[in-house]
């Protein structure tokens, strides 16, 4: 496994793939299908927000963590990695927010 602990959960992740639904949790939501993963994403989006309105900071983190895991199982199932998700981040690196945010638009 990676020595960062974002790889090393990817790489978790993706060693769940295609394994038996009943032999872990990341393993049955890839065969519960993407719009179940895409589902708990947003679940644990709102959670994170609720988590944000309070003053918990170890609820936040717990939550952040899991929104997390879940946005890596999802990018798992459609075939794209943390690094796919660096390499647009690195792109976007250097230009406006507002001046990127309007080049998607068109």
């Amino acid at each position: 496994m990676a020595d960062d602990p974002l790889d090393a959960l990817d790489a978790l992740i993706r060693s769940r793939k295609g394994a038996d639904a009943a032999s872990s949790y990341t393993a049955s939501l890839f065969a519960a299908g993407r719009a179940k993963v895409a589902q708990k994403v947003g679940e644990e989006a709102v959670e994170t927000v609720i988590a944000a309105m309070g003053d918990d900071k170890k609820a936040l983190t717990g939550e952040a963590a899991d929104l997390i895991y879940h946005l890596v199982v999802l990018l798992a199932d459609a075939g794209l990695s943390l690094d796919d998700v660096r390499q647009e981040l690195a792109r976007r690196t250097g230009q406006s927010g507002l001046t990127e945010k309007a080049s998607r638009s068109s």
